[in-house]
């Protein structure tokens, strides 16, 4: 059995790897939703805004072979939350929402795109409850998209309504 990835606080030097991370796996993810931002942009974007003024957590792989995952928090927003794909379903994306709990626990609210049915699923398991949908025309992708919060005093509920 291999050794759990630690987590951690991104350094400056995680930039570019925690941008692959994200490229890999929203490619993996989402394959038919277009991104609005070529692979340099999101790296450069990674360097000069996500690691240095957000708080941005990094997996990083017990065998040493890199960065397996990223999550950022910007404020009570779960903004970025992206797992190599071969780390998906091994317990890491429950250890980052845990920490992001943790770390906001207040309560966490957080965007995901209306096709992304398994991170629903996933939100939902972690106590997340789907409060709005939109038609994507306020985000950069023009990609309909779900908001979901999470309330530590407020128990999950069932209510989908589903776009209207």
């Amino acid at each position: 059995m291999t050794a759990a990835p630690a987590l951690r606080r991104a350094a400056p030097s995680d930039a570019r790897p925690a941008a692959d991370v994200w490229l890999r796996s929203f490619a993996a993810a989402l394959p038919g939703v277009v991104r609005a931002h070529s692979d340099d942009e999101v790296r450069d974007w990674f360097r000069h805004v996500v690691v240095p003024r957000h708080e941005t957590w990094v997996a990083e792989a017990a065998d040493g072979t890199g960065l397996v995952g990223v999550m950022v928090l910007d404020e009570a927003e779960l903004s970025q939350l992206y797992l190599a794909p071969g780390w998906r379903g091994r317990g890491l994306g429950d250890r980052f929402v845990a920490l992001a709990k943790e770390r906001r626990p207040d309560g966490l609210g957080l965007w995901t795109f209306q096709v992304n049915t398994p991170a629903h699923r996933f939100y939902e398991r972690h106590g997340f409850v789907a409060v709005e949908w939109t038609d994507g025309s306020t985000n950069e992708e023009r990609e309909p998209d779900v908001r979901y919060v999470w309330r530590p005093d407020q128990p999950p509920t069932a209510w989908s309504p589903g776009p209207a």
